[in-house]
C-alpha cells in the first residue's frame, strides 16, 4: 500500500471517530519510502536519491519504510483504553519484543530512545544491557530491529510502528536512522530467522491485541 495515502486514510479515520468508534488495527507493507517526523531535520536524509521522502506529523526523525517490513497503525482511542502515551509505547514496545521472542530474538528497549534493538553479537541473550547514564542513547553492539512513531488528537492515536523482517537493508545507510548517525539497522533475516512476512505480521498483531487492550 502506498504510503501518502495510507496517511491521509489514517488522519481522516481519526477526524471523524466519534466515542462510540471502534478502535482498529491496520497492517501494511509500504513501497520504497522516507518518512520524516515533526522533529525531523533535513540533514538526517544523507541521500535519499529516488526514495522520496514525505514529511508527516508524527513524533520522531527520518525513519524508512520498504519491501520485507510488517508496519501497524493501531488507532486507538487512549482516554476509553484508560491509559496514557508512555504506557502507550511501553505497550507497544513489549508486543514488539514478545513478537521477536515468539521467534526467538531478544528485543531490548535502550533508555532514551523508543524503539526496540538486538545483541548484534548474540540476538539470543537474555543478559541485561549495561545502560548507564550517558548525554545519549548507547548503541555499543546494537542494532535497530523495530521503530515507532506515533502521533495523539483528541486522545486517539495513529501512525505506529514498524518491524524488519526481510528488507533491502541499503536505503537505511543513507539517512541517519532516527536521527543517530551510525545506527545499525537489521531485519530478522540477517540475524538468521527466515520468516515470511505473513506470519510477522499474524504474530505481531496478535500481540499487539493482547498488549494494546484496556
Amino acid at each position: 500500500m502506498e504510503y501518502l495515502p495510507t496517511y491521509v486514510a489514517m488522519q481522516d479515520f481519526t477526524a471523524a471517530r466519534t466515542a462510540a468508534t471502534a478502535d482498529a488495527l491496520w497492517l501494511c507493507e509500504h513501497p520504497p519510502v522516507y518518512t520524516q517526523g515533526l522533529a525531523g531535520r533535513a540533514g538526517h536524509v544523507l541521500d535519499a536519491g529516488a526514495i522520496p521522502v514525505i514529511a508527516t506529523n508524527r513524533g520522531g526523525q527520518v525513519t524508512y519504510h520498504g519491501p520485507g517490513q510488517v508496519v501497524a497503525y493501531p488507532l486507538i482511542d487512549l482516554r476509553r483504553a484508560g491509559y496514557f502515551v508512555k504506557e502507550y509505547v511501553y505497550r507497544i514496545e513489549e508486543a514488539l519484543i514478545r513478537t521477536l521472542a515468539h521467534f526467538g530474538v531478544t528485543g531490548h528497549r535502550v533508555a532514551g530512545a523508543p524503539g526496540i534493538y538486538v545483541r548484534l553479537d548474540d540476538p539470543g541473550s537474555h543478559a541485561v544491557l549495561a545502560q548507564r547514564p550517558h548525554s545519549a542513547p548507547d548503541f555499543s553492539g546494537l542494532g535497530k530491529i523495530a521503530a515507532l512513531g506515533i502521533k495523539v488528537s483528541r486522545n486517539c492515536s495513529y501512525h505506529g510502528l514498524a518491524l524488519n523482517v526481510a528488507m533491502e537493508l541499503e536505503p537505511f545507510s543513507r539517512i541517519n536512522p532516527c536521527g543517530y548517525a551510525g545506527l545499525r539497522t537489521v531485519d530478522l533475516s540477517t540475524i538468521g530467522v527466515s520468516v515470511e512476512l505473513r506470519e510477522a505480521a499474524d504474530i505481531l498483531s496478535r500481540k499487539l491485541l493482547t498488549h494494546l487492550a484496556p
